[in-house]
């Protein structure tokens, strides 16, 4: 569902409505939501909304498959929507019901980047107040894609596919992400021009260039 395929090739994609990809900065994740966002698109014939904060797309933009060329139909059903703070995520997810057209699906280009400490404790005044914040995100967001796909019925299918950065072996908020999301991927580079993706939801795994 994140590599490029041959057009004949029946749609991979994961049977789990939400689905994380997370790694380490500058690993690729941009990337592999873009071929997602293709894949998608190109499968369901419908559009695909992408969020993600203007300055971060602008300065880490995606690298394209070489099959994938700028004068392509499938791009133009790629809609991009900048948003700068969990506060935007919230009114669009909020807002996702009032929808004419479900798209296929909803991408959102490192997730846990716009929940900010500092503004979330002046929010919710606790401690926990990120955790909150993310858990409270999260829910709308079930809600929404479970609406969606209540509504789309036999007609196709809406996913929510977030990405994360993590430094260690696994993301920060783990222990969040696994109450609301069934499919979780983590992703690294092998240094050679090949991508190590791994489901740590299940155990699969596997490498791809």
């Amino acid at each position: 569902m994140f590599f490029p395929r041959a057009s004949t090739a029946p749609p991979p994609f994961d049977d789990a409505r939400i689905l994380l990809l997370s790694g380490p900065p500058c690993c690729g994740k941009t990337s592999l939501l873009f071929q997602f966002a293709i894949n998608r698109a190109a499968e369901s014939g419908r559009d695909v909304v992408f969020i993600s904060s203007r300055g971060r797309l602008e300065s880490n933009p995606p690298f394209l498959s070489q099959d994938v060329k700028p004068s392509m139909d499938v791009l133009h059903r790629i809609q991009i929507k900048y948003v700068e703070d969990d506060e935007g995520i919230r009114k669009y997810f909020a807002a996702f019901h009032l929808l004419d057209n479900f798209p296929a699906a909803v991408i959102v280009d490192d997730f846990a980047g716009f929940f900010l400490e500092r503004i979330c404790q002046q929010r919710y005044g606790n401690t926990r107040a990120r955790d909150l914040a993310m858990v409270r995100t999260l829910a709308l967001c079930q809600n929404a894609i479970a609406h969606a796909n209540t509504k789309l019925g036999t007609l196709g299918s809406c996913n929510l596919l977030l990405s994360d950065v993590h430094q260690g072996d696994n993301p920060r908020s783990l222990f969040i992400y696994k109450r609301w999301i069934s499919s979780i991927y983590t992703i690294q580079g092998d240094g050679l021009g090949s991508y190590i993706l791994k489901n740590i939801s299940s155990s699969q795994s596997g490498i791809k260039e």
